[in-house]
């Protein structure tokens, strides 16, 4: 199946594995709306929506950047209106946008607590919300939230409990939408990384010295590529890994997605692979 004038709503999207996605989907033709409040480059995260757009439209896809901050309804309201006003309307929804703060409880202030709550949990329900009416009417329609897969293991909540609860909230919503949208043929699925993926944000938070035993981002763009592809009736409420679907692909070699072929891949957070390197690290 190709993508092509299939119509994806993508929050945040103007970096990192966002941007992969937007890409992959474009190479296929893709319509493509990216809801970002990234205007002007980061001094630490290069890209904005406007270059997003342009590097969406240089493989192949249509792009349109809108400038939205994902807490605020009226901002989504109108973002979705512009997409389906644009495109005619929404096929795919992909929730990619979320804020991250790695402390324990005491050391994360409010604002923060409030920031990763408002875009990661809030932002995602309300994309998901106004974008509902359109992807009933919509191709083989699915939700893509990039969270993790749900573990309640104390040793998640105990490292970084605001930005576990952020996160499994998304994970939580999605779940909630499989079981409510299955009625209408609408999936709503999860995709998480397996390992470390080496993106700007990774190496400004997480550091430099877990990157040797990341990833490419492209790993996560083609296993989203390949769960979106799959019949929306059928696959729905389901916690992917980016590896688990490729392997399902039939793909059995990941080296090329190594930035080190020789170095030990370090398992992302809430994979228990080996959790010990987020640890010490």
């Amino acid at each position: 199946m190709s993508f092509k004038d299939k119509t994806i709503i993508m929050s945040g999207g103007s970096r990192g594995v966002g941007l992969e996605i937007a890409k992959v989907l474009g190479k296929d033709g893709a319509n493509i709306a990216i809801l970002a409040k990234t205007t002007e480059p980061h001094p630490k995260l290069p890209g904005t929506i406007f270059s997003a757009a342009e590097e969406i439209e240089s493989v192949g896809g249509n792009a349109l950047p809108i400038v939205c901050d994902i807490r605020f309804e009226e901002q989504v309201e109108n973002a979705v209106s512009e997409t389906v006003e644009k495109f005619g309307g929404i096929d795919i929804c992909i929730n990619n946008a979320s804020a991250i703060h790695l402390t324990d409880t005491v050391n994360t202030p409010m604002k923060r607590y409030d920031l990763m709550h408002g875009i990661n949990v809030r932002g995602t329900f309300l994309l998901s919300q106004k974008s509902i009416p359109h992807l009933k009417e919509g191709q083989n329609p699915h939700i893509l939230t990039l969270s993790p897969p749900l573990d309640i293991d104390r040793k998640w909540f105990g490292m970084t409990l605001a930005y576990t609860t952020a996160k499994y909230g998304m994970s939580l919503i999605a779940h909630g939408l499989a079981e409510e949208l299955g009625k209408f043929g609408v999936a709503s699925n999860c995709l998480w990384p397996r390992t470390s993926l080496d993106t700007a944000a990774v190496r400004n938070v997480i550091g430099e010295e877990l990157i040797k035993g990341s990833r490419k981002p492209t790993i996560y763009a083609d296993a989203a590529y390949a769960v979106l592809k799959r019949d929306s009736k059928t696959f729905t409420g389901n916690f992917c890994l980016d590896q688990d679907v490729l392997e399902e692909e039939g793909i059995k070699d990941f080296s090329n997605y190594a930035i080190d072929p020789e170095s030990k891949l370090v398992s992302d957070f809430f994979v228990d692979d080996n959790p010990e390197d987020w640890i010490q690290a």
